[in-house]
């Protein structure tokens, strides 16, 4: 069965499956058997994967008044709508970061220490590569390739301006994504290497893999900045726009790299994905294969329950945790408790 309750969130995506209230239980059925049973209290949400999977009224209306989300995924991964009762939280905190998405400088503050995690993370990855590298020639381009990366970790020191320091991160992703087929095994880039990132739709295998993943992050970041009382639709690096989450992607930023791309690597090297997992569309997009989800599901499971240690708290935590604290960290910056935000950088 390919449906699990991990950190008080349950994802669904069995084919067929119907949720259902039973008292104060969720109940999962799969024609009419049922498979799953989990107390509502153990909850703080629910994600469904897939266009046939189905929720009753009573569960949603009673998941609204719990304060408990539904996130609706489609086939591919893709966010289609979230479904939340009353907004809560602390409306101090909430005034304090409208008022810093307001200010400038303060955004620029808070977009330098965003920014210089994601650098710090993606060059952890890139050395990871090089360590790993069977060739003397992909050694060779990871290690350039985090030379530059130490040249923009200086630059985002210095940034001037939001503008600025988009474009060292602009600039930095599109080094990292160039690098990052030195990092896939040799007789796997036929298949997955990449020609850059590329979205909506994916070009090619690593990049559905990749936006996947993606997808799967931005909605613990955008629950974990929920649970603390902030609004994850203002941020502070991303633009804001209507119906986007920026701040949840602010958050996302400090883990793609460490979090998504290594599992990306992993499920990759080690053939658990093959080039039949994919397939294109007439438009020339590439999707995942409904079994291809299934196995990145499983491996995102295992991934979330890996522990680590966080360098500000100095202790073991797992992996699905990690949005949860930083975003308890941005909350008490913002509420002046810290000084500045100490974004997550792995060791």
């Amino acid at each position: 069965m390919s449906d699990w309750t991990l950190l008080n969130t349950l994802y669904v995506m069995t084919e067929g499956s119907y949720l259902r209230l039973d008292n104060d239980t969720v109940r999962v059925d799969v024609e009419r058997e049922t498979r799953l049973r989990v107390p509502l209290h153990h909850l703080g949400g629910i994600v469904t994967l897939g266009d046939d999977v189905l929720i009753s009224p009573a569960l949603l209306g009673r998941c609204a008044e719990s304060g408990i989300s539904v996130t609706l995924l489609d086939r591919n991964g893709r966010f289609r709508a979230r479904i939340e009762g009353p907004v809560g939280g602390n409306v101090l905190l909430r005034r304090a970061q409208h008022a810093a998405s307001g200010d400038p400088a303060r955004c620029l503050e808070l977009s330098r220490h965003i920014v210089a995690g994601k650098l710090r993370n993606c060059r952890t990855v890139l050395l990871r590569g090089a360590r790993e590298a069977k060739s003397d020639d992909d050694r060779s381009a990871l290690d350039a390739a985090v030379q530059k990366f130490d040249a923009s970790l200086r630059a985002i020191g210095t940034a001037a301006t939001l503008d600025a320091a988009r474009g060292v991160e602009g600039e930095a992703a599109r080094t990292y994504f160039t690098a990052i087929n030195h990092a896939i095994r040799t007789d796997a880039r036929a298949d997955f290497a990449l020609d850059g990132r590329s979205r909506r739709p994916p070009r090619d295998p690593f990049n559905a893999l990749l936006s996947f993943l993606y997808t799967l992050l931005t909605h613990d970041c955008r629950s974990a900045l929920e649970t603390v009382g902030l609004d994850p639709q203002v941020g502070f690096l991303h633009v804001l726009r209507p119906g986007r989450p920026a701040l949840a992607l602010d958050l996302v930023e400090e883990f793609r790299s460490v979090v998504a791309d290594r599992m990306a690597l992993t499920l990759v090297n080690r053939g658990q994905l093959k080039a039949a997992d994919f397939r294109k569309t007439e438009g020339g997009g590439v999707l995942l294969a409904d079994e291809a989800r299934k196995t990145i599901g499983i491996a995102w499971q295992e991934k979330k329950r890996e522990t680590l240690t966080h360098p500000l708290l100095e202790s073991e935590v797992p992996i699905g945790l990690l949005p949860q604290i930083q975003a308890r960290l941005l909350a008490r910056t913002l509420r002046g408790d810290m000084q500045a935000y100490l974004p997550f950088v792995a060791r």
